[in-house]
C-alpha cells in the first residue's frame, strides 16, 4: 500500500489524498479524493453523474494576486485560480457545466480569535464568486464555524461524506 492510502470499509475503494494546495480529478470508480483537515482553507468537489468524472480542490489561500508568480507555479493553493484550474480540467475530462453538482466545505476561523485575517472568510467568499461567475450552483456547503472538517469524494457515485467532530456524515 502506498503511503497516504487507505482503504474504506465502504466499497474497498483507495483514498487519495488531496493535500494543501492540491487539486485532482478522476473517473476511476475505485478512488475515494480526500481533502483532510479544512480549517481556513476551503474544499470544493465537483461531479459529473453522466461523464462519472469527479474533481477535488484544497486551497488555502484566498485570492492569487498576492503572489503571481507562485499562482502561475501552484495554482491550488489559491481559491481563486485553484478553482479556475479544477473547472477546467474536469471539462476536459468530458464533464459539462450543466451537470455539475459542487460542493463547498472549510472556511472556519481558525486561530484568529481577533478575526483580523479572515482567511476562511474570504476563502469561501472567493469561492461563491467564482462559482457564480462561472454559472455553477453550490448544491451543498457547510462553510465558516471554527471546526475543521475532512472531505471525501467518492468518484463511483458521486457521494460525498464530511467528517466533522469525528463523525462521518453523507454531506
Amino acid at each position: 500500500m502506498a503511503r497516504g492510502t487507505e482503504f474504506h470499509v465502504r466499497d474497498g475503494s483507495c483514498t487519495r489524498p488531496v493535500g494543501v494546495g492540491e487539486l485532482a480529478v478522476s473517473r476511476d470508480p475505485y478512488e475515494v479524493l480526500t481533502a483532510y483537515s479544512l480549517g481556513s482553507c476551503v474544499g470544493l468537489s465537483l461531479y459529473d453523474p453522466v461523464a462519472r468524472v469527479g474533481g477535488l480542490l484544497h486551497a488555502q489561500l484566498p485570492l492569487s494576486r498576492m503572489d503571481a508568480n507562485q499562482a502561475a507555479s501552484w495554482p491550488a493553493r489559491f481559491t481563486d485560480t485553484g478553482t479556475t484550474k479544477l473547472l477546467q480540467k474536469v471539462y476536459d475530462m468530458g464533464a459539462k457545466r450543466d451537470r455539475l453538482v459542487a460542493k463547498a466545505v472549510g472556511g472556519a476561523s481558525m486561530l484568529d480569535e481577533e478575526g483580523r485575517f479572515r482567511i476562511g472568510e474570504r476563502n469561501a467568499t472567493v469561492l461563491r464568486k467564482v462559482l457564480w461567475k462561472n454559472n455553477i450552483v453550490i448544491a451543498a456547503t457547510d462553510l465558516g464555524g471554527t471546526l475543521s472538517r475532512t472531505l471525501y469524494l467518492h468518484i463511483d457515485d458521486g457521494a460525498t461524506r464530511l467528517r466533522i467532530a469525528g463523525r462521518v456524515l453523507p454531506f
